[in-house]
């Protein structure tokens, strides 16, 4: 893979996902022209014994403190003499008593998009660091070395300061890192590489420390795996609709039209295309029947004895219709699997203003994103060539402190897209329920299996892990940008948890990708049956006359009824509108999600165990392979 080219100003979110999963990275060398004379004009102001933040004065609460030209503490008892300047001391002393993260490490890609983010900002020239230690960054990065960083720490101001530092921390030979998936110290790592420690200078670990890489990261990782999710999430209804022989008109252009917001009118466009070929969606209510649980004296051919479910209608009389003529006229008066009703319930209905809604969040979120990715996110801003313009006349002027460290815009953007997650696993949660509910799953079995004898739960407790995981995701939703708590003795008054708010949203992702792949398991038995139902009604009516089709009719005169007539003249119409239908199959693209889910897990025609099919499925949705199933379809 080529590598990717670092200039500070165009560093995208897929360059990003591309070095977290591997690829290499190489800098601009016209802009480390401007990286050095940073570096330099701060070295300049350093020896004109100017007091600039964070580097010739204390950090945060001891900003009032200024660094003096020998240390007060060599005159202590015990002391070793310090070789190192004051000014060296404070950068390298920032970085090891701030890499105090806890819990367990952030995955390799997470490191690794955080290690090019920041070396991506640096770039910018306004944060002072040398070429030389910006070098050394960028060979750690690419030599495979991942800093281990715990997940817990930052309070996303003044940036991500607890977890930058662990990154840091290897630079100088501390700390620990892997390194070909072994975990070593820092020291060791360094030296399997073939790279040298670095000493700091002026500004250098304020730098390296000092931004919101942390939460940028995650959030760049949590957006990417969205797209695919919100793509699954299409599809998963897409093969809902199909099992339930759904309604398409609700999803038409023109209607849409009438309330574009962007991502509900791309919901319902994916809708279409994924539905594109389906002979179920639409279909006369009369020409579905019903699930009726298999009896030995079922059916009466071999091929149709092989099927495991019976099928039926209900005949509405000729005495349950008066004031409803017209709608006979149009409507057979048979009662099978779809209820008269022109609308689908809202978790079918509503796909593109849910679906819609969930997208428009997370491009909001794109937006904040890519503007971060090539922001400056340090403190204090170095402009070295303002004084030239005329623009300064003191050092403040060339050397602002400022506030560009704080996450709110990320963390703002991360919460609604944490708020949305759940939203989009809920309505997929619902659709399921729909599927294995008797009451709404328009004639499918209970719980989507046969039950012949009484002793089968078939899908039942599918839909309770469902329903736990989104619950689990909705108590996770809670905005952590709300509850802000002080740090450094008050002088950071107002942080944003914006590393914590990006964290749960990457956190939750894995679940909702949980989700979906629940629902297209559920979906594709559904699927099954709904097909195969009006499939064997049409084969029936291609094996018989009416008065042998009437055995699956309910509610029919007797006999010697004068009425029988007229049954068995509807009953004839039934059947010959099945005769005329083409063979019924779901959409192209559903079809092969189908396909492939199903080269992994089998129809289940009686209970078995479900914890392989379970985990299987999932994988196929986090793994994207039903996704690319349909997309190649398509």
């Amino acid at each position: 893979m080529k590598p990717i080219h670092l200039d500070g100003r165009s560093l995208g979110r897929e360059q990003v996902v591309a070095v977290a999963w591997g690829a290499s990275v190489e800098l601009d060398e016209a802009q480390m022209a401007k990286v050095q004379r940073a570096a330099d004009f701060l070295s300049e102001q350093v020896q004109h014994q100017e007091p600039i933040y964070g580097v010739s004065t204390g950090f945060g609460s001891n900003a009032d403190k200024l660094l003096g030209s020998r240390r007060q503490r060599d005159g202590l008892p015990g002391r070793r003499p310090n070789e190192e300047s004051l000014l060296e001391e404070l950068q390298r002393n920032l970085i090891v008593t701030h890499a105090v993260c806890v819990g367990e490490p952030f995955a390799a890609e997470v490191v690794r998009a955080m290690m090019v983010i920041r070396i991506n900002t640096l770039m910018r020239g306004h944060s002072g660091i040398r070429p030389a230690t910006l070098r050394a960054m960028t060979a750690l990065l690419n030599a495979g070395i991942v800093p281990v960083v715990p997940q817990k720490g930052s309070v996303g101001a003044s940036g991500d300061l607890a977890p930058l530092s662990h990154l840091a921390i290897v630079l100088l030979g501390g700390g620990e890192a892997f390194h070909r998936g072994e975990r070593l110290s820092g020291a060791e790592a360094l030296k399997r590489a073939g790279l040298a420690p670095v000493t700091l200078s002026h500004k250098e670990g304020l730098a390296l420390n000092n931004g919101t890489a942390q939460m940028l990261a995650t959030g760049v990782l949590a957006v990417a795996k969205l797209d695919e999710l919100l793509e699954t999430a299409d599809l998963a209804a897409a093969m809902t609709i199909d099992a339930f022989a759904g309604r398409l008109r609700a999803f038409d252009a023109h209607v849409h039209e009438l309330r574009p917001h962007p991502g509900q009118v791309k919901t319902a466009a994916n809708l279409r295309s994924l539905l594109s070929g389906s002979t179920l969606a639409d279909i006369d209510y009369h020409l579905v029947p019903r699930f009726r649980t298999w009896q030995p004296e079922s059916w009466k051919t071999p091929v149709q004895q092989a099927l495991a479910f019976d099928i039926g209608w209900d005949w509405v009389p000729l005495t349950q219709r008066h004031g409803r003529e017209k709608f006979y006229l149009r409507f057979q008066p048979f009662r099978g699997g779809k209820k008269h009703q022109p609308q689908d319930s809202y978790s079918l209905r509503c796909i593109p203003q849910v679906h819609g809604a969930v997208r428009d969040a997370i491009e909001q979120a794109k937006r904040v994103l890519d503007i971060e990715l090539n922001a400056v996110t340090d403190n204090p801003l170095l402009f070295p060539d303002l004084a030239e313009s005329g623009g300064a006349h003191r050092i403040e002027d060339q050397v602002v402190s400022a506030g560009h460290f704080h996450g709110m815009p990320l963390a703002l953007a991360m919460s609604y897209v944490k708020a949305a997650i759940p939203v989009l696993a809920s309505i997929s949660e619902r659709r399921l329920n729909k599927l294995v509910d008797p009451a709404t799953n328009d004639g499918l079995p209970p719980f989507l299996i046969g039950n012949e004898d009484g002793t089968e739960s078939g899908f039942m407790i599918v839909q309770y892990t469902a329903a736990a995981i989104v619950n689990d995701l909705c108590s996770r939703a809670h905005p952590a940008s709300v509850y802000s708590i002080p740090t450094s003795a008050n002088a950071e008054d107002h942080v944003s948890m914006g590393a914590n708010e990006a964290r749960h949203v990457l956190d939750m992702t894995a679940d909702l990708a949980r989700v979906l792949g629940l629902e297209l398991y559920t979906a594709a038995q559904a699927l099954d049956y709904r097909r195969d139902m009006i499939n064997a009604a049409r084969d029936l009516a291609r094996s018989s006359d009416a008065e042998g089709f009437s055995t699956k009719v309910q509610g029919g005169p007797a006999t010697d009824s004068p009425d029988r007539a007229t049954f068995l003249a509807e009953i004839e119409n039934l059947r010959l509108a099945l005769l005329s239908a083409e063979d019924f199959h779901a959409g192209k693209a559903v079809q092969a999600a189908w396909t492939r889910l199903r080269q992994d897990i089998p129809f289940m025609a009686s209970d078995r165990a479900m914890d392989g099919d379970v985990a299987l499925a999932v994988r196929l949705a986090e793994n994207g392979e039903l996704l690319s199933a349909a997309r190649a379809a398509l």
